[in-house]
């Protein structure tokens, strides 16, 4: 969410540094791209947090090898515990 924050805010300071009176027309414009900007970003930030939380996950795993058949293998860098097998379930 910050990362995108950060380049807003660049792009609304020059607007916030004038101190000349501006026509009415384009204040209006900046308080429409203000307003919308603002609706996008309270729209987007469930999908902002998911996709940090999945950049997250991105440290429990090796770098992608491609195999000489082509199989691509995406390895843990912790292996996983197996499951216990269940009462009367046969192992393979």
């Amino acid at each position: 969410m910050l990362r995108l924050l950060i380049p807003l805010a660049f792009l609304a300071a020059p607007a916030f540094a004038q101190d000349s009176p501006e026509p009415e027309g384009r204040d209006l414009m900046s308080e429409a791209l203000r307003l919308f900007m603002r609706g996008l970003l309270e729209e987007m930030e469930p999908a902002m947090d998911d996709f940090s939380a999945l950049l997250d996950n991105f440290d429990a795993y090796h770098a992608p090898e491609v195999l000489p058949n082509g199989d691509i293998i995406i390895r843990r860098k912790t292996p996983l515990e197996p499951d216990e097998p269940s009462p009367g379930e046969i192992e393979l």
